[in-house]
């Protein structure tokens, strides 16, 4: 029953969740899912600068969000293309990590190496604002913490898996209503 309640905070397996008042609806904050790519290309690694929010101007791993009915890997190519201009055939699943959030849903990242297809040309696309090959010892300011976890899996390190689990309703936005 969908009847408009405002949620409340009930306790469900042992977590305080959202919850309609009136039926068995839970507002469950599944995390999203991302593909990150770490391509290697004339003895360094692509990154693009960021020509969005957030991160605008610095610089990042293509990669981005899996679209509902998209496999991860085809995701972390489709975003290669559209990010870095270039097909990549992906080499090897580098790891999975957790992203947490305060202010949104949490992300579990998938990482892979890859690189790119022979005869393929690096062009920044519309949300870069350009693109470059970097030496790992040689990077330039990253956007996100998480893709120097992606960097150390790459870079053989032991993943940290130190990100503290997603914040509970605390620091959500206000309580939603259905």
């Amino acid at each position: 029953m969908q009847c408009g309640a405002p949620l409340v905070i009930k306790v469900i397996e042992g977590r305080e969740l959202e919850a309609c008042p009136n039926d068995d609806y839970v507002l469950w904050r599944d995390p999203k899912v991302a593909a990150a790519v770490v391509v290697e290309a004339e003895g360094g690694i692509v990154l693009g600068r960021r020509a969005i929010e957030p991160g605008r101007g610095l610089w990042c791993l293509p990669g981005g969000f899996v679209n509902h009915d998209e496999d991860p890997a085809a995701a972390a190519v489709r975003e290669c293309r559209e990010e870095i201009g270039a097909e990549v055939e992906l080499t090897e699943l580098l790891g999975v990590y957790h992203v947490a959030k305060t202010t949104a849903s949490s992300i579990i990242g998938i990482a892979y190496r890859g690189r790119l297809v022979d005869g393929q040309k690096l062009a920044a696309g519309s949300e870069m604002l350009e693109v470059g090959v970097f030496t790992p010892g040689a990077l330039p300011p990253l956007a996100f913490p998480s893709h120097r976890e992606v960097l150390a899996l790459y870079a053989g390190e032991p993943a940290p898996y130190a990100s503290p689990p997603s914040p509970g309703r605390a620091s959500w936005p206000p309580r939603h209503m259905r």
